[in-house]
């Protein structure tokens, strides 16, 4: 059964960002790549639980900005030292401009 929610309006989220979202006592990072699509990934470093919104992106990737650990935001990917855990990732989708994710009920 999906569960998707409401996150925020496409053009709340610049290309090549990141926003964070809460909801029910979870921290999600939410990214707009260049090319106009959207992804979701847990919005906490795997190594010392910052929040990766106040993090780089450049291509797909998110550096936290803590450690300059490093994440593949489309896969979940921990791309080296000092992360070695990768993010959870959430599907999203748009609808009439907004975005969704989903998430377990």
């Amino acid at each position: 059964m999906s569960n998707w929610i409401e996150v925020c309006a496409l053009d709340e989220i610049d290309e090549e960002d990141v926003v964070p979202f809460d909801h029910a006592g979870h921290t999600y990072a939410i990214y707009r790549c260049p090319e106009g699509d959207v992804f979701a990934t847990s919005g906490l470093c795997t190594h010392e639980r910052i929040h990766l919104a106040d993090g780089l992106v450049m291509d797909d990737i998110i550096e936290c900005p803590k450690h300059n650990g490093r994440f593949n935001y489309k896969n979940g990917q921990a791309q080296g030292a000092p992360v070695c855990e990768h993010l959870k990732t959430f599907a999203t989708k748009i609808e009439n401009d907004t975005i969704y994710i989903e998430v377990a009920p």
